[in-house]
């Protein structure tokens, strides 16, 4: 009894107090009760979606009786495969190391190929000590579970995630047409057809992640990815937030809090404006500190914002593309920070080169105020009905060939990437037989795994490489 009552102290009002440690075990324990229920029921939501899926596609296709028993039978053998393989382990020593084609903040991206299979993907691996130290576990679970919700063409498509002791994984399809960033990089400029075509994918995918009830809040030319015939699909959710998700500030706070920069103190031409964006770029891109080029006023000031921010994203994209550089670019972020705050005094189109008036309204459309912004209320309709889109087939988009054709010489091919040869091909991870060194931290991690239906069940031919 004595004992009990020196785990709590009674409280003046009479309530019972518990000590930090209980209090902390009770946390983790529904933590993991949540998770297991949550996973449950979606697991079983998901099969039955998977059987009435099954039931609508034969009697679409006119199938006889017989030939949907014999439907129903494989359909059967399939998910028992995938509860028998859902239960056994994946590593990093279920995959090949290929190619290192990709370096962020936080990680790296590897080509991998799946031993049991030879499908090759891209291995997202986060380093799970800077995640925790830079306070990004939030981050990371918001991308884990939009790549879980988000089972549609027009965004990359998660197939695994696990983790061991040190990192985070993710497998996600391998999309050989490079990003947005890399083919911008390669012209100076798109014509105005070409930029209808991307920004108009673009904009069926942003608007696909709204209806989720995710805002993106990262949407820049690096995080459009190129499928192998040349279409777009967004990526990297890791700033990507929804009703349950936390916000980031510092980043946004130590761009406001920096000293005033004359942002008219170093005017320069159209072509060496887009020379220093293009020899800057790469940098930024693989930098801690990123850029803000992208990023919407409203996000910056901390006022409140809601999803229309992602709609000024791509307003900025759009000038990127026509002009060369986006309308913000400066030496500094901090001065590009100051040039998106005053984006009415600093919101320009070059008389060097022209654009028609169709894009320019556009651009002016989705770069303004919030009330007046292009897609705050319509959300796409509203996007589609403009002048600049006239012609284009929305239904049929996809289906139709892309603006600038992708050459693939074979599935693994990385042409479309930078090379990365002081990075060690080796998949990084910690022996099982090491002590973790985040234990007691490791918990903030639960239920990261997750393993999609057709990646477990469809089976590939195994493809050796020449």
């Amino acid at each position: 009894m004595k004992n009990y009552r020196a785990k709590m102290a009674a409280t003046d009002s009479g309530q019972v107090r518990f000590s930090g440690h209980t209090l902390d075990k009770v946390n983790k324990a529904k933590l993991h009760l949540e998770n297991y229920y949550s996973n449950f029921l979606s697991q079983q939501m998901e099969r039955r979606n998977r059987q009435e899926r099954l039931e609508e596609s034969m009697n679409e296709n006119g199938l006889t009786e017989k030939e949907k028993n014999e439907k129903r039978i494989q359909h059967a053998i399939k998910e028992s495969e995938f509860l028998r393989l859902r239960r056994s382990r994946l590593g990093v020593e279920d995959f090949e190391p290929l190619k290192v084609i990709g370096r962020g903040a936080f990680g790296e991206v590897r080509l991998v190929q799946k031993k049991d299979t030879g499908h090759v993907y891209a291995m997202k691996i986060l380093r799970k000590e800077d995640m925790l130290e830079k306070e990004q576990v939030a981050h990371v679970r918001a991308e884990r579970d939009i790549l879980v919700q988000a089972d549609y063409q027009w965004v990359v498509k998660m197939y695994y995630s696990f983790q061991d002791m040190y990192n985070l994984y993710l497998i996600m399809e391998f999309l050989p047409g490079g990003d947005m960033m890399t083919l911008l990089m390669k012209r100076d400029t798109l014509s105005e057809e070409c930029t209808q075509f991307y920004i108009a994918e673009t904009a069926i995918a942003i608007d696909y992640i709204h209806k989720l009830g995710f805002i993106h809040r990262d949407i820049k030319p690096d995080n459009l990815l190129l499928d192998a015939k040349g279409h777009v699909k967004l990526s990297d959710f890791g700033l990507c937030t929804g009703l349950k998700k936390s916000h980031r500030t510092e980043f946004y706070r130590n761009l406001s809090e920096t000293s005033p920069i004359n942002f008219i103190s170093s005017p320069m031409n159209s072509r060496r404006k887009a020379e220093s964006w293009k020899r800057n770029r790469r940098h930024l891109a693989y930098s801690t500190v990123g850029t803000p080029d992208y990023i919407a006023p409203e996000v910056f000031t901390r006022a409140g914002y809601n999803s229309s921010c992602d709609w000024w994203s791509l307003g900025v994209i759009m000038y990127e593309m026509l002009i060369g550089y986006p309308p913000f670019c400066s030496d500094t972020p901090q001065e590009t920070y100051r040039k998106v705050i005053n984006w009415k005094e600093t919101l320009m189109f070059p008389p060097e080169v022209p654009i028609s008036s169709e894009p320019k309204d556009l651009i002016q459309r989705f770069c303004c105020e919030v009330e007046r912004r292009m897609g705050s209320r319509g959300e796409l309709e509203e996007v589609k009905e403009h002048h600049f889109f006239k012609g284009v087939d929305w239904e049929h988009i996809r289906e139709r060939p892309a603006a600038i054709l992708v050459e693939i010489k074979s599935i693994d091919d990385t042409s479309n990437f930078d090379e990365f040869p002081d990075v060690d091909l080796q998949i990084p991870s910690a022996p099982s037989f090491m002590e973790d060194p985040q234990k007691g931290k490791d918990w903030v991690f639960v239920n990261y795994s997750f393993r999609r239906f057709e990646g477990l069940t469809q089976r590939y031919r195994n493809i050796k490489k020449s």
